[in-house]
């Protein structure tokens, strides 16, 4: 057939115009669908971002979108709807996007709900992420990073020269991670390997089991055969008073190897189950320069004209075509602004101090989410000498202490300064909220003296501190979801135009992660409703 014979076949513009003509606004969605041309409805289908193409095909235009709050739920909500070219406006009470994603430098400044101010001088290069500080390798967080072009290098999640102390156990010193580690796999091992022997679980396994089992365990404990007695006694696992070297220097391990009983008393054990928690495997990942770069970075792809800061949301009243949000503006002003639709991105307990017309259940449901809290500390240093005196770079140090968990940076190795943080929770981080800053400071570098020595008090130049439940506008970590309950069931869905999105409102509360899936979620649901209407 030559090509002045063929018949010319109908565009699929064309057609997708004739679908919607005969079956409507329904029908033209459902064939779309058919053809991948929009969202599938379905939570666990594949994400798919909006496209401007989506409403030159259905003939539509766009919505008006408002978005409270410039967390990361607030500018993914902003940037995956821009993809379609709504007109999406983010207000933001702080002055700064981000919310809880803060990086503090030098020159941050912070003030509290107490009015405490504290002012950031830390040398170039060195930052805190007081906020979300790492990324689980399988989140969407790197999917954004990637897409947004912010670098990403190694956090150091785990480290076997980090040290363990429990003082409450009698501990007197701090223990090496992987000398902990060592004597607790080799005694349990020990254990476990005498009960087999003594045929204390032959109702459970089988012969060939038992050898199978008795295989792992002398390579896993680092034991002793049966001739001898499957005895632990150390290996150089636990690591070297004396490290190998050339010639005769062979290396000495490390001793003497504690008993059983103490292995088991000091209680170093409770630590080494975080490391094959999903979201705290390694590898795990930061962002370059800072945790904030993801915001930023999402904030200039949303466009700083879309964005208000310091706006402060005072009323929100939904009708049955569109939403009206009155504020409070940075001159003090008080100005409204009214969308076909509008997302709540803010955390619930701060929602639900906000007057609205959303109705006595959806308020309830704001008011059943705990609000858990954390707090962290940035210690600069003039010399980075746990890397010179302690072989430590990057990792965390756990302990039973107040403070809890010591941050070495995962970045700036072998600099001329750096920076420790501690990390703390809950009735701990209230502790120290209720302290000044410098206060804080003090309690927390005694502490550090009894793991590192005098150099964690000697060698301190700067320090910066944030208590999540005391930052204005946030006033907590995060928000714990009651999943599976009405009130979980209810805000996850639109409260007429409204939508609600957060971290707290997924299944990884305090992690980006959360708030990106979130967001995307509102998206692909609000998308589909602009589409079908």
């Amino acid at each position: 057939m030559t090509g002045s014979d063929r018949r010319p076949g109908l565009r699929r513009r064309d057609f997708l115009s004739a679908v919607g003509v005969a079956g409507g606004a329904g029908t033209l969605l459902a064939t779309m669908g058919a053809l991948g041309l929009t969202p599938a409805a379905q939570a666990d289908s594949p994400y798919r971002a909006p496209r401007r193409s989506d409403f030159s095909l259905s003939g539509r235009s766009s919505a008006k979108v408002v978005i409270l709050g410039g967390g990361i739920a607030g500018l993914a909500c902003a940037y995956e709807l821009g993809k379609a070219g709504y007109d999406c406006t983010v207000l933001e009470a702080r002055d700064r996007v981000g919310g809880r994603n803060f990086t503090a430098r030098g020159g941050t400044t912070q003030t509290d709900v107490r009015g405490d101010r504290q002012t950031a001088r830390f040398s170039d290069d060195v930052y805190m992420n007081t906020g979300p500080g790492r990324i689980a390798q399988w989140m969407v967080t790197l999917d954004y990073c990637r897409e947004l072009g912010v670098p990403i290098e190694v956090f150091t999640n785990t480290n076997a020269n980090a040290f363990i102390y429990n003082e409450a156990a009698g501990m007197r010193e701090p223990v090496r991670y992987r000398t902990a580690k060592a004597d607790m796999y080799g005694y349990v091992s020990e254990l476990l390997a005498k009960a087999t022997d003594r045929r204390a679980l032959d109702a459970e396994l089988t012969k060939a089991d038992k050898e199978r089992l008795l295989d792992f365990l002398q390579d896993w404990g680092a034991i002793g055969g049966k001739a001898g007695s499957r005895r632990y006694t150390g290996t150089p696992r636990r690591g070297y008073s004396v490290d190998p070297g050339a010639g005769d220097q062979a290396g000495v391990p490390l001793g003497p190897v504690p008993s059983l009983s103490k292995t088991f008393a000091d209680g170093v054990g409770r630590y080494f189950s975080f490391e094959f928690d999903y979201d705290q495997a390694m590898l795990m990942f930061q962002p370059v320069g800072g945790m904030d770069r993801i915001p930023m970075a999402l904030a200039r792809e949303v466009g700083g004209h879309r964005i208000r800061l310091r706006h402060v949301v005072t009323r929100i009243t939904g009708g049955p075509d569109d939403v009206t949000v009155a504020y409070r503006d940075s001159n003090g002003e008080q100005r409204q602004i009214t969308a076909d639709f509008c997302v709540a991105a803010l955390p619930p307990h701060i929602l639900a101090r906000i007057p609205h017309n959303l109705g006595a259940d959806v308020q309830n449901a704001l008011r059943a989410w705990q609000v858990d809290t954390a707090a962290k500390i940035g210690l600069e240093y003039r010399s980075r000498w746990w890397e010179t005196d302690h072989r430590i770079y990057g990792g965390i140090t756990e302990t039973d202490l107040d403070v809890e968990h010591f941050w070495y940076p995962s970045h700036g190795f072998h600099g001329r300064r750096g920076i420790l943080v501690n990390y703390f929770y809950d009735e701990h981080a209230r502790k120290y909220g209720d302290l000044s800053p410098s206060e804080r400071v003090r309690r927390a570098v005694a502490h550090g003296v009894k793991i590192h020595g005098e150099k964690h008090r000697t060698e301190l130049t700067n320090s910066f501190s944030v208590a999540w439940h005391l930052i204005p506008h946030i006033e907590g970590a995060w928000a714990v979801p009651p999943v599976g309950t009405p009130a979980y069931r209810l805000l996850g869905k639109p409260a007429g135009r409204l939508y609600f999105a957060g971290d707290w409102l997924s299944h990884l509360t305090g992690w980006q992660a959360g708030s990106f899936d979130s967001a995307r979620l509102v998206v692909s649901h609000l998308h589909e409703r602009a589409l079908s209407h």
